[in-house]
């Protein structure tokens, strides 16, 4: 009984933990594309109806995306690439940092609705922040000033950021909360790391050899088709926004 109690509560805290980090997102994203507004004179509501509307779109479209992963071979098969942020980050470009979040915390939502948890929602916790820690660093540099040097500036640093913050999250929280929450010991996950690459030993090793590679091809992919389709999409997506 005592096991069970406090297994509800290890659940409890670490779904406020999330609910938490969601908030701090939204707080970081408003307070950084509120003083881009004030600094260019811009009066246009963060998220209009028009907006809204199109953050359902593109939430619904990252969604697809989302559940449409796939393993990678030089990862253990709890890590899996997807393409989701790609609707994120161009509707980041497209309607600033917050509908950038907002778009992906609904694509979690959306998830977690239709498929479930099947990582003790660690894995939606880490795609959600290693999303934002991706798309929030090139919107802003892409609000800063919206040119195309200023994307492919901001995809590249939101590339660099998310593999560096991926990485040190996975090794500092994600993946002891995951052998935590899941009932799965730590040297278990680090052994199906051993079985790919020989020389992982440690936590540091699995997430240097694994997480790291995944988030750059992650975020290099992401960028590539961001860069090449936004430009045909923006006149589309602008339309009808007052500037």
């Amino acid at each position: 009984m005592n096991g069970l109690l406090q297994s509800v509560k290890e659940n409890v805290v670490f779904c406020l933990v999330f609910l938490g980090i969601i908030a701090g997102m939204f707080v970081l994203a408003y307070v950084v594309e509120l003083a881009f507004k004030k600094k260019n004179g811009d009066t246009e509501k963060m998220l209009s109806t028009r907006k809204m509307a199109m953050v359902g779109v593109f939430s619904a479209t990252a969604v697809v995306l989302y559940v449409l992963d796939f393993p990678v071979p030089f990862a253990p098969p709890f890590y899996k690439l997807d393409f989701s942020e790609i609707p994120v980050l161009v509707g980041s470009f497209a309607f600033g940092p917050v509908a950038g979040v907002m778009i992906e915390f609904v694509k979690i939502l959306l998830k977690l609705l239709l498929k479930g948890t099947d990582t003790a929602f660690v894995g939606d916790l880490a795609n959600f922040m290693v999303g934002c820690s991706f798309i929030l660093p090139a919107s802003f540099l892409y609000q800063f000033k919206k040119s195309k040097k200023n994307a492919i500036l901001g995809c590249i640093t939101g590339t660099l950021v998310m593999t560096v913050f991926g990485t040190a999250f996975n090794a500092v929280y994600l993946i002891p909360a995951f052998a935590k929450l899941y009932g799965m010991p730590l040297d278990v996950i680090i052994a199906m790391g051993t079985k790919i690459h020989a020389s992982i030993d440690n936590v540091v090793s699995l997430v240097v050899m694994c997480v790291a590679p995944l988030n750059l091809v992650k975020g290099t992919s992401v960028s590539l088709i961001t860069v090449l389709v936004y430009k045909k999409l923006s006149p589309i997506l602008k339309s009808g926004v007052r500037r």
